[in-house]
């Protein structure tokens, strides 16, 4: 089952047949009768209300409530299988010619007269066409390898392969600032979405707060490797991963800290880090700008927790993974309102916050998307962010399927490869790490620490009955402003399932319509059931913590607000809880940072299927 069962199909419409290549989609598209609207089918997107009309009218016609308006096309549609529509009716992401439709990308900056890099991210012009992808054919896979425990050979080739990249012209496409500025094209608003679907040349692509994101940086690495194996000429050369998973991969690898190595300056150093957090620190894999100082064994502790809920409890479905549906049409800022997945919001937003150096004007360079790839750290760290989508894939649990629409299958990025061409890639070449020829060391005999971190059942003599009035969801005037915490009663779909109705479906907080200040860092906390008595109270490492939503800056200016929505999952909590009887849940929000603006549109609770694996 696709992740589009995520929703009953109350409609017996048929799906548009696949399209493999995007000469086929604009094809399709060109021919539609008259009109094509687009159609998100997921329950968090109720903000595209677009009707796009044909090629040669180019017109977005805004405000238009696509259920009013399919209602009066002969009754074909009827507002109550809208929302059963597939996606197939709108049209993937597709990224343009990036060598000659590209702008500075300036969004998620702030401070840009200080920024200490660049805002010119366009990539080198050197007169190639856009090549198809084609799978790699090598005798060998690359096994890319624990940052923290490579040989001595590794970590020398790793090193010298970069000094390599750094000693190219700026303008050479392979050059270490060429392959910087990838992210912050992007990222930062460089590319425009004028060659998706109809073609919307005034909104920006983001690949990041929706279901592009696992994918797009997948790509990313994989040609970024074999880029540094070419400089090198080593063939089997593979990429190390920053384990922050496991015990002893959690502090930032002792390779990235000196600034000079024999004298020399060290490729892998970066001058724009939290100090603070450099040498013989755990990574706080919940960082919310602020420092919790709790022993180095209860922040692992917390972080293993951390995993958990990234690849377990709150990653329980396609979406919930992966974030929500992104296709043509939908700006990242105005109208959008996908949901960010478990990964993305959690321990890799962290990361990179924890990184950035907070003295920086724009927490340059991991704490800012235009200026992460600056950091040498950020590939390793997104070395293992990919390698949780395989693991993810691996627990072979009910719902951890990758997509399988046409939007998302079809979804295309442009980079140059190490043969200096340019190269378009889709989504659906990269579900296969067989076929792309690299994987991860594993340790076959080890148990990953975090698959036995789920927190720990709540002790009930610590709880007591919930002693204050908390009021219903129906009894406060949405939206809601998040300057201080916020307590609500949700009424929950179902008590007491048994064994087997849990397998067929999560239950899932829904937090939706999220309004936040674009341009700033912004976080806040979930709790779900928090009945502990005076005096003791609640942490990220406890199961009353369902979770954070975090971002990292995406806008070009302050007061951009951009739109979000976030899913936690609840079925093990409540279990850990001791309160999976109760009709009603009671969620908390906390405001950790830059929540003074933000604002929450509703909270619900539903009942998510999932798909058999």
């Amino acid at each position: 089952m696709s992740s589009s069962s995520l929703l009953p199909l109350i409609s017996s419409f048929t799906s548009l047949p696949s399209t493999n290549t995007h000469r086929a989609i604009k094809t399709q598209t060109s021919q539609a009768q008259g009109f094509r609207v687009s159609c998100n089918q997921t329950p968090d997107d109720h903000n595209d209300k677009k009707l796009i009309l044909p090629q040669a009218q180019k017109l977005v016609i805004p405000n238009v409530d696509r259920r009013n308006l399919l209602v009066g096309l002969g009754g074909l549609y009827t507002a109550t299988n809208l929302t059963s529509m597939p996606s197939a009716l709108a049209a993937p992401i597709t990224a343009p010619d990036i060598t000659s439709i590209c702008k500075d990308a300036g969004a998620g900056v702030n401070d840009k007269e200080n920024a200490v890099r660049t805002l010119k991210c366009c990539p080198p012009s050197i007169g190639k066409k856009i090549k198809d992808f084609v799978f790699p054919t090598d005798k060998k896979v690359r096994m890319r390898w624990p940052a923290h425990a490579g040989t001595k050979e590794q970590v020398d080739k790793y090193r010298a392969a970069i000094q390599a990249m750094r000693d190219l012209p700026d303008d050479h496409p392979h050059s270490f600032v060429s392959q910087a500025k990838i992210h912050c094209a992007y990222c930062n608003g460089g590319y425009t979405q004028v060659d998706s679907g109809t073609g919307f040349p005034d909104i920006d692509i983001q690949i990041h707060n929706s279901w592009l994101f696992f994918p797009f940086h997948r790509w990313y690495l994989y040609f970024y490797e074999r880029i540094l194996g070419k400089l090198i000429k080593d063939p089997d050369f593979a990429l190390p991963f920053w384990k922050w998973d496991e015990p002893a991969g959690m502090p930032i690898p002792e390779m990235f800290v000196p600034e000079k190595i024999d004298g020399k300056p060290n490729a892998l150093y970066d001058v724009y880090r939290n100090a603070d957090h450099i040498k013989d620190r755990i990574v706080d894999l919940d960082y919310d700008g602020t420092e919790k100082n709790i022993p180095d064994k209860q922040q692992i502790l917390c972080n293993l927790s951390t995993v958990y809920r990234d690849l377990v409890r709150n990653g329980g479905d396609t979406l919930s993974f992966f974030g929500g549906v992104y296709v043509a049409g939908d700006d990242p800022v105005k109208n959008g309102d996908p949901s960010v997945g478990s990964v993305e919001a959690g321990s890799h937003t962290a990361v990179h916050r924890w990184v950035g150096d907070p003295n920086q004007p724009n927490n340059e360079d991991m704490g800012n998307f235009y200026s992460a790839g600056y950091d040498p750290a950020f590939y390793i760290h997104h070395s293992n962010v990919d390698r949780m989508w395989k693991l993810w894939k691996e627990l072979s649990l009910p719902g951890h399927v990758d997509p399988t629409e046409t939007d998302w299958l079809d979804a295309s990025y442009v980079f140059y490869d190490e043969n200096e061409d340019l190269v378009r890639v889709y989504n659906r070449d990269s579900v296969s790490l067989d076929k792309l020829k690299y994987n991860y060391i594993e340790n076959s005999k080890e148990v990953f620490p975090w698959r036995n971190s789920r927190p720990a059942k709540r002790n009930k003599s610590l709880q007591t009955a919930t002693t204050s009035e908390v009021k219903k969801v129906d009894q406060i005037k949405f939206p809601v402003k998040l300057d201080k915490i916020l307590k609500v009663s949700v009424k929950r779909p179902a008590v007491n399932r048994s064994a087997e109705e849990k397998a067929k479906a999560n239950e899932v907080l829904a937090i939706k319509g999220i309004r936040y200040d674009s341009g700033k860092f912004v976080k806040f906390d979930v709790f779900v059931n928090d009945k502990l008595k005076d005096g003791v109270f609640t942490t990220p490492c406890d199961p009353e913590y369902a979770g954070g939503f975090a971002q990292i800056p995406h806008s070009g200016m302050k007061n951009m607000f951009m739109g979000s929505s976030a899913r936690f999952g609840l079925t093990e909590l409540l279990e850990d809880t001791n309160t999976d009887g109760d009709e009603y849940a009671t969620v908390t929000l906390v405001p950790r940072t830059g929540c003074e603006d933000l604002t929450v549109g509703n909270i619900e609770i539903i009942l998510v299927p999932v798909a058999a694996v």
